[in-house]
């Protein structure tokens, strides 16, 4: 999986956006200062998350950009499908759209089953955990052999 500038940006806003005390609205400002994320591309990032009903902009003296939902509801999963599309993706289709000829056929289930692998993760870590450092318990498991963390 490769893992877009614009989904690491998304998560990365969220996170303050969470992490915010008394869930103030935060600017488009303030968050590409905290997070060095270019202004021009978070907008586009935040305006993508709002057409997808997970952040709102509030207008006003103290406006800015707030979640639209409880951060214990967003998952990386949703964040990513709001500003890339699905998790997996077979030149542009959706895995069990591809067809293929003959014995090439057998990569249909192998793209599947890595996008439930992937979902198994994504859509089980939300905002509010990412905003509170605490994982759960399976997410961290996975990262406890060491070969998890190197590269092949």
């Amino acid at each position: 999986m490769r893992v877009s500038t614009k989904s690491d940006y998304a998560l990365r806003a969220l996170i303050e956006l969470a992490a915010e005390p008394g869930d103030r609205a935060i600017t488009a400002d303030e968050l590409g200062r905290r997070q060095d994320i270019p202004h021009t591309f978070l907008q586009s990032i935040l305006g993508d998350l709002r057409k997808a009903g997970v952040l709102f902009a509030q207008r006003g003296q103290s406006g800015g950009w707030r979640l639209a939902r409880p951060a214990e509801e967003v998952t990386i999963a949703d964040v990513i499908r709001a500003v890339d599309g699905p998790l997996v993706s077979v030149y542009g289709v959706r895995p069990e759209s591809v067809s293929y000829n003959g014995r090439a056929e057998v990569l249909k289930p192998v793209w599947v089953a890595a996008r439930d692998a992937l979902r198994e993760v994504l859509e089980t870590v939300t905002i509010a955990q990412l905003a509170s450092g605490e994982l759960p318990p399976a997410v961290v498991k996975r990262t406890e052999d060491d070969d998890a963390w190197r590269p092949h």
